[in-house]
């Protein structure tokens, strides 16, 4: 007797900066479910979160999927936002966000599969929410130990007071060395992050991070080369090989990130005896200080002289584009793009 295939529902868009990447995340992630095997062991239906945060059913997703750019649809101002599921998610059996940023990856959308009981593709809602916020995800590596660079929070309401930005001004100047990056705490991809090398681009950065979220980040910038592990479980999480990202530019921003060309992967990354070991380890140890299960990519410096490795950061949604190195780095640990979609359905709960 032949099983029913289980209905998905694959969620993607969303009204962040990275709408545009999501799009194209969702579309590797479809192409997955619909090859191989999983023909016959999931039916997807697609549901496109436009940049304003409404949802939309399977005809306009499709559409949006077939060219991969947004649709805007003329709708009246007050209908912004969530206003109910759109037709067909009656269906859903497993939920499957692919929604990079604010609103996405937050624990937002995850509280809303929690209150409708119904089970879910990657971290909770606080594994979500602890890795999105930059302060937060910084105290939860602290508290277990892991190697961090040196870097002072701040709120945004420290620079409106003359006095008081004075103050805080001085304190990130005493406490770490020029260059320094200046990130909001909730975006992801780069997005608003600026490095500074002196008082004046400081003041720029903070006040450009200052417009898009009120929690920020100062780190001290290092020398010292860019490496990723991706993780996949539930119960039992796994992580993969480690690579690295190489690029010409002065440093890894958006536009690098995602434009084909300006960057380089090497998989698995060349290191010294025991560093990879070590990213592993460590890539187990911080998604259990965050409460991370189901997927996600952590990121880490290290300095080829003094053996140095410092943890970046924790990414629960990570890219599923051509040039993200979260498929990638399965595809060389020996899962495919459809196994390892297949792989995170399954590792999907409430």
């Amino acid at each position: 007797m032949v099983s029913r295939p289980t209905t998905v529902g694959l969620v993607f868009g969303g009204c962040s900066g990275e709408h545009e990447v999501s799009i194209r995340s969702a579309a590797t992630v479809l192409g997955g479910l619909r090859s191989g095997d999983n023909r016959q062991r999931y039916r997807v239906i697609p549901f496109y979160i436009d940049r304003e945060g409404r949802w939309w059913g399977e005809d306009l997703a499709d559409r949006v999927l077939a060219t991969q750019k947004p649709i805007d649809q003329p709708d009246p101002v007050e209908a912004r936002g969530f206003r109910g599921l759109p037709e067909g998610s009656e269906t859903v059996q497993v939920w499957y966000p692919v929604l990079h940023g604010p609103n996405g990856e937050d624990g937002t959308v995850q509280g809303l599969f929690q209150l409708m009981r119904q089970p879910f593709v990657g971290a909770g809602v606080l594994g979500s929410a602890v890795s999105m916020d930059k302060l937060a995800m910084k105290a939860a590596f602290a508290g277990v130990g892991l190697s961090q660079v040196p870097y002072v929070g701040l709120h945004a309401s420290d620079l409106h007071d003359s006095a008081r930005r004075e103050r805080v001004l001085e304190r990130i100047e005493a406490e770490l060395d020029y260059p320094c990056f200046v990130k909001p705490a909730n975006l992801g991809s780069s997005v608003g992050i600026s490095k500074v090398r002196n008082r004046h681009e400081l003041e720029a950065g903070l006040d450009k991070a200052a417009q898009l979220d009120p929690r920020l980040v100062v780190e001290e910038g290092v020398s010292a080369r860019e490496l990723e592990c991706a993780v996949l479980g539930r119960d039992q999480l796994r992580s993969s090989v480690v690579g690295e990202v190489r690029f010409d530019a002065d440093w890894y921003d958006y536009t690098t990130k995602y434009t084909a060309g300006l960057s380089t992967t090497v998989i698995p990354a060349e290191l010294p005896d025991g560093v990879a070991e070590r990213v592993q380890k460590q890539s187990l140890e911080a998604c259990a200080a965050l409460g991370v299960i189901g997927m996600a990519r952590v990121d880490f410096f290290y300095d080829n002289t003094s053996q140095q490795l410092w943890i970046n950061e924790i990414n629960t949604l990570p890219g599923f584009t051509s040039q993200s190195m979260y498929p990638m780095l399965w595809e060389a640990s020996g899962v495919t793009l459809d196994q390892l979609v297949h792989k995170l359905v399954q590792s999907a709960g409430e």
